[in-house]
């Protein structure tokens, strides 16, 4: 019989994440359907699954919900597994513990530590390194002991987060304005899907022959395609730190080696001379950083979450301790998934 595996996603940047574990479960000989809890569901195509209500997810009895999501509902059955929807960038509430999971799947030594410091003293859920599934298909992509050769002229990626207090993008406007007219550089734009409209809207508007804004729903489909990139607080910095290619940073919130970090609008035209200019020492931080937070190059990260799912469920498929009651964040599933039945 097939095993049953359900991927559940809140936002539509779960289909990036989750669709690698889709692969990877079929490929085992087994089933994945998904269901959503926001957008998404509208995306999938023919010949993925879609289950639109709880009972549908009940009925389909699931051996473990993957998801990407801070939460998932307690009355779904299977093992309740995290696979994280970014790296850990310095914003609140990466390393915390909200009560729903059964198994952790971290994706390097970094946040294994964390996560584990906490696993042995609060006793219910548990901790397992597996990389991160929505790197899988982009192997090629990572190679951080070779990045590809400039281009010419160079490629700067101009991404920005969403939230207005971690945001770079109205400080730097005028900067990525003038800096994308001369030829000197091309440039290649993308927000986060929560940006507010109105910015977005300011920085389409300066799309010309050297500058160009796109909506690719992975930002990995880009990474291949420019020589650096220009961020503040995104998680996204991560992923690109992986590519072995160089990040200049807006007051980031947790700068390091690994970053060109600047903290004044006239500072962001040197700090990009600098990182294309590729100073050793700066890509020696770049490849350590990159194996702190995931040291996996193989492709194979959803081939170990899935043997830490059936490794978890060989081994009695529970934790030391129950999991916490967390009366008000349930109550909150319920009421947004519109199912008040039994949790078993």
């Amino acid at each position: 019989m097939p095993r049953h595996y359900l991927l559940y996603g809140s936002e539509r940047y779960a289909l990036a994440i989750l669709r690698p574990l889709q692969d990877a479960i079929r490929a085992r000989g087994d089933q994945a359907a998904w269901f959503f809890d926001g957008p998404g569901g509208e995306d999938l195509v023919e010949g993925e699954s879609w289950l639109r209500t709880t009972e549908e997810v009940r009925a389909w009895k699931p051996r473990a919900v993957l998801t990407p999501s801070n939460a998932v509902p307690h009355f779904f059955p299977g093992v309740k597994t995290e696979v994280f929807h970014g790296f850990d960038a310095g914003k609140p509430r990466h390393i915390y513990i909200r009560g729903f999971f059964d198994l952790y799947c971290t994706t390097g030594p970094r946040d294994t530590a964390s996560f584990s410091a906490m696993a042995d003293p609060l006793g219910h859920f548990s901790v397992a390194q597996t990389g991160w599934p929505k790197l899988d298909p982009f192997v090629e992509v990572f190679q951080p002991d070779h990045p590809a050769p400039l281009r010419d002229p160079p490629v700067i990626l101009y991404h920005s987060t969403f939230s207005p207090s971690w945001s770079a993008a109205e400080n730097l406007h005028d900067e990525v304005k003038r800096l994308s007219r001369d030829g000197r550089w091309r440039w290649i734009v993308t927000f986060h899907p929560k940006m507010n409209p109105e910015t977005v809207a300011r920085f389409k508007a300066l799309q010309n022959e050297h500058l160009r804004f796109a909506e690719d729903d992975n930002i990995l489909d880009l990474f291949p395609q420019v020589d650096m990139m220009c961020s503040d607080t995104s998680s996204a910095l991560n992923e690109f730190l992986l590519t072995g290619k160089p990040v200049v940073t807006y007051k980031n919130r947790r700068p390091g080696p690994q970053l060109i970090d600047i903290d004044s609008p006239a500072d962001f035209e040197p700090a990009i001379e600098r990182a294309l200019s590729r100073p050793p020492e700066l890509m020696a931080a770049i490849r350590d950083y990159g194996q702190a937070i995931h040291p996996y190059q193989d492709g194979q990260s959803s081939e170990r979450v899935l043997d830490a799912v059936e490794a978890f469920i060989a081994a009695g498929g529970r934790n030391r301790k129950r999991k916490p009651m967390n009366l008000w964040r349930k109550l909150k599933i319920r009421r947004r998934i519109g199912y008040w039945g039994p949790s078993r």
